[in-house]
């Protein structure tokens, strides 16, 4: 989210109340908008395909089918993301913009060719009894939203941060309503109006790119080069969305929480919908997140930097470093605030709410659990993103390795206690990588101008 601090500060400066409002909501649309416009999308489409007297197993099997493209997407572009963005940046401080776009497109080609690799031979060996068409929009969806998790991020990096949740809207409409036109197709029909709008969204996406960029560059696989490639930043990107999907797969394919829905594919009703409920209470805590750390923490980031650079006192390093300190530890504690506050929330409304959407109420302790769960993730996302300023590639690779270690063990756990302890392993392997960080991040800050002039 590099430069979206420079409109943030703008709101902020303003000292009123209407500009903090301001602020923190734009926050919020920019941190969570494509999320929750990509999750609205796929709901209102199963919504339109029910009340029009579509097939309820369609709606079930698109909704699944998608849900998996997405983790399984997630997790495949998770380390291109990162190091292709750092290759991006580097390149730009070198003044080196013209040989951006064509590395972009080798990335694109690297993702395509691997979502043809690994899908083209799950598709047959997995979903055997699924029409070829079925299996050919399989392919479609997945090369596209990984294309498209490349070109989001490609654009984050632009500033492009309004555009970016517009063409999200775009998109999702689009897939809206080519979806209810099409619903007459059953599965294959809801898949295809879905592709269409996740096209719209990446030519959109790539238009944008194009014009900030010279798109007469010959593609270039500069940015995989030895020399230049930043394998921590890899496997960080891997490991993180390995994490925060982990639990999900095992509740999928453990026999007492799921179903099967098509081919290989299953869902868990106990956990899933509880699950997405509880990730819409990270919006004002990701808002927050946003705010602080692209406002105050990076303005005494670069004081502190730029007095190292140009040979400022001691006395100065020292400040600007006990500032950074400072807005860290408010950031986590407001967003800890606010989460708690949203978990109150779900504990008072969770009943109704899952009343309305037809869930029995014995699932408020997993919503409640999940959101806590939601809150945690929005701390440990801070404190990677400040490790990532400070540039501490290992300490946080060591931190994604706990975080899917710790929830892969401890969701299984859970589910071998029973019903009353789901959603405990997510929740308390993200409270240890928490304070995991937060213990760390003690001593890097403690230890911080004694590493800075080390190092460089």
């Amino acid at each position: 989210m590099a430069g979206i601090g420079f409109e943030l500060r703008k709101l902020i400066r303003k000292d009123t109340l209407l500009s903090l409002l301001k602020a923190y909501a734009f926050a919020g649309l920019i941190s969570s908008g494509p999320w929750v416009l990509s999750i609205l999308g796929m709901l209102l489409i199963g919504f339109l395909a029910v009340s029009t007297r579509g097939s309820d197993l369609a709606v079930v099997q698109f909704q699944v089918t998608v849900t998996n493209i997405i983790g399984l997407s997630l997790v495949l572009t998770g380390g291109f993301q990162l190091a292709f963005t750092r290759f991006v940046a580097d390149r730009l401080f070198e003044k080196k913009a013209d040989i951006v776009f064509g590395n972009y497109l080798a990335v694109l080609l690297v993702v395509t060719a691997m979502g043809i690799l690994l899908i083209v031979p799950a598709a047959f060996l997995f979903f055997q009894d699924t029409s070829l068409l079925y299996k050919l929009l399989l392919l479609g969806c997945f090369v596209t939203v990984s294309c498209i998790w490349i070109s989001t991020v490609f654009l984050s990096g632009l500033k492009e941060y309004v555009a970016i949740v517009g063409l999200y809207g775009l998109g999702y409409a689009v897939a809206t309503i080519a979806a209810a036109l099409l619903k007459g197709g059953g599965l294959e029909g809801l898949l295809t109006g879905f592709l269409i709008g996740q096209v719209v969204l990446l030519v959109g996406m790539h238009c944008l790119i194009a014009r900030n960029f010279n798109i007469a560059s010959k593609v270039s696989f500069l940015a995989f080069d030895k020399k230049l490639r930043y394998p921590t930043l890899f496997w960080i990107g891997v490991l993180y969305n390995l994490g925060a999907w982990i639990d999900k797969v095992i509740f999928w394919y453990w026999p007492s929480t799921s179903t099967p829905i098509i081919g290989i594919l299953r869902s868990s009703v106990v956990y899933d919908l509880p699950v997405f409920l509880a990730y819409l209470s990270i919006i004002p805590g990701m808002a927050i997140f946003l705010v602080r750390i692209e406002t105050d923490f990076v303005e005494f980031y670069d004081g502190f930097y730029n007095a190292v650079r140009e040979g400022g006192s001691l006395e100065t390093i020292e400040k600007h470093r006990n500032s950074m300190v400072e807005t860290i530890r408010t950031g986590l504690l407001e967003i800890l605030k606010i989460q708690t506050i949203a978990i109150l929330l779900f504990v008072v409304a969770g009943a109704a709410v899952l009343r309305f959407i037809g869930i029995s109420e014995l699932y408020v302790p997993l919503l409640t659990i999940q959101s806590v769960a939601a809150g945690l993730q929005v701390l440990f996302l801070s404190i990677l993103t400040v490790y990532f300023y400070l540039d501490e590639r290992r300490t946080v690779l060591m931190l994604c390795i706990l975080f899917v270690l710790s929830n892969a063990s401890l969701t299984f756990i859970s589910l071998r206690l029973g019903p009353a302890y789901y959603g405990y392993g997510f929740a308390i392997s993200l409270l240890i990588s928490v304070v995991a960080g937060v213990k760390a991040l003690e001593k890097s800050m403690a230890e911080l101008e004694y590493t800075t002039f080390m190092r460089r």
